[in-house]
């Protein structure tokens, strides 16, 4: 194995880290975004190389070690406990960083026309900066297999977030309330999170995720755990966004500037649900402990389903619709947490892949949009065929992504989650999803009918957007449609990724 190999993990995180500081030290001659171009571009390519050669490996699992890697025996435990920080890349959280870098690469293609329109010129190195390491905290929650080392990496992203959100005051200064807002409700998340750590740190004696499994089949479970638990769903429900703890997401992805909504929208919710799966399926799942929130996480769930649907139809602004939209899907997502079947897992992941290809398509078609006719209003969509033809067919095949039709992503991954829950009688949450599904249909059908059947005199006056916007849309739209007409390929592959959970190894 060469040098290049034996590192690819630790280069996942070093390469955006990097490019984040040089991002800031090239000033304001343009070259930033380049730099953002390049490094995202390959990180997303090492991703790929390093995804491939886990399909070639059953049950694969490739791990990097650093920090100080030093064994110590835990009481009660057979065998060395890890001390130090551990990357470990399975198929599970290999199709995650697999998108979430697929997402950069393309959302940074788009993002160049849009956020000079948006940023001032002064501050477009800092926001290339900010950009590459809110990918760096990304990357790396997903990559690492220690969970204090999640924790800091929350925090990296969070901290980057809140920054992006607040650099679109230059064409909305509710920007700013909306990235305080997020800040007051990221810090309580993180909060709960780190006590929930606390609590399992004593219970166990490790922060290693691996470990931390091991520890508690052998143990069981008690009261500290449950706690533990509890304080780590409660925090991550706030980060992903899931009802009743969404209140920050509506505004955020309104008023932010378009391409961090675009960027932010398609990766960091997801990542917080990742990150509820892992914990909740390595780490929780052999000390039995995961039923101790299900009906909780159940309830919740199907709620945000309903209410995230029935507030995206009332929406007259696009982005605030697509934002309410994203609070029902994480609905669907955290069903996979509620349920906790392999099949529930399988459905929760695909529909996490495809919900962030779709979303991303809508979000950067919609940032076109906003680039060319100044609003983000349903009245500016009227006629989009007619003015921008590209822009509105990446709506549509990212909206019948979205709805779940056949031959798309969506439609497999609403299967196999009714499946989940007709297999456990759970019929009440087979009609939810349904219901779900019919309202999608409603919302969605409220930007794309102006779009297709507006007149062409009603049509803005204005010509096609960016190339780069165009480019990245279309990739992502296909990106679902792919999921789609491959179905019994990508099933095989979502389910390998939920073994891969199950077994215990991040």
């Amino acid at each position: 194995m060469s040098l290049l190999e034996r590192n690819l993990p630790a280069l996942v995180v070093v390469l955006p880290l990097v490019g984040g500081l040089l991002a800031a030290l090239v000033g304001r001659n343009g070259r930033a975004w380049w730099l953002a171009l390049a490094t995202s571009w390959l990180v997303f390519a090492l991703v790929g190389w390093q995804v491939h050669e886990l399909l070639e490996v059953p049950g694969g699992v490739r791990s990097y070690t650093l920090g100080g890697w030093l064994p110590r025996t835990v009481e009660g435990v057979a065998g060395p406990v890890p001390v130090g920080i551990e990357y470990r890349i399975d198929l599970a959280n290999g199709l995650v960083l697999l998108v979430v870098s697929g997402i950069a690469a393309w959302t940074t293609l788009s993002a160049r026309a849009i956020v000079r329109r948006e940023v001032p010129e002064d501050r477009l190195h800092f926001f290339y900066a900010v950009w590459l390491l809110c990918l760096t905290g990304l990357l790396g929650i997903t990559i690492t297999g220690d969970a204090f080392n999640v924790y800091v990496l929350l925090e990296i992203t969070s901290l980057t977030s809140y920054a992006l959100i607040a650099m679109g005051k230059r064409s909305d200064r509710r920007a700013l309330t909306a990235s305080f807002h997020y800040l007051c409700m990221g810090t309580v998340g993180a909060s709960f999170f780190l006590l929930g750590l606390g609590y399992l740190l004593m219970a166990t004696g490790t922060l290693n995720m691996v470990d931390m499994a091991h520890v508690l089949a052998e143990r069981g479970a008690d009261r500290s755990v449950v706690v533990a638990y509890a304080l780590v769903v409660v925090g991550l429900c706030l980060k992903m966004g899931l009802f009743p703890l969404h209140q920050w997401l509506p505004n955020a992805y309104t008023y932010a500037p378009s391409a961090v909504t675009s960027f932010l929208a398609s990766t960091a919710t997801k990542v917080g649900v990742y990150v509820g799966l892992r914990f909740t399926f390595t780490i929780f799942l052999p000390g039995r402990v995961e039923h101790a929130a299900a009906d909780a996480l159940l309830a919740m769930s199907c709620v945000a389903i309903v209410y995230g649907s029935l507030r995206a139809v009332q929406q007259t602004n696009v982005k605030r619709l697509l934002a309410y939209s994203s609070v029902a899907q994480i609905g669907y997502m955290a069903l996979g947490l509620a349920l906790a079947s392999p099949l529930a897992l399988a459905g929760a992941l695909l529909h996490l892949l495809n919900h962030a290809l779709v979303k991303g398509a809508l979000f950067v078609a919609t940032s076109g949009v906003v680039y060319r006719t100044g609003s983000s209003r349903l009245a500016s969509f009227r006629g989009l065929f007619h003015a921008m033809p590209a822009s509105a067919t990446i709506l549509v095949l990212a909206g019948l992504g979205l709805v779940g039709v056949p031959l798309t992503g969506g439609f497999l991954s609403k299967w196999l989650l009714v499946s989940a829950a007709l297999e456990q009688g759970q019929w009440p949450v087979a009609v939810v999803v349904l219901l779900g599904s019919i309202l999608a249909v409603v919302y969605v059908l409220r930007f794309l009918e102006p779009a297709i059947f507006g007149s062409r005199e009603e049509a803005p006056q204005v010509s096609e957007a960016p190339l780069g916007v165009v480019v990245a849309g279309c990739a992502l739209a296909a990106g679902s449609v792919y999921l789609g007409l491959y179905g019994a390929g990508v099933r095989e592959l979502v389910e390998g990724a939920a073994q891969a959970l199950l077994r215990g190894a991040p």
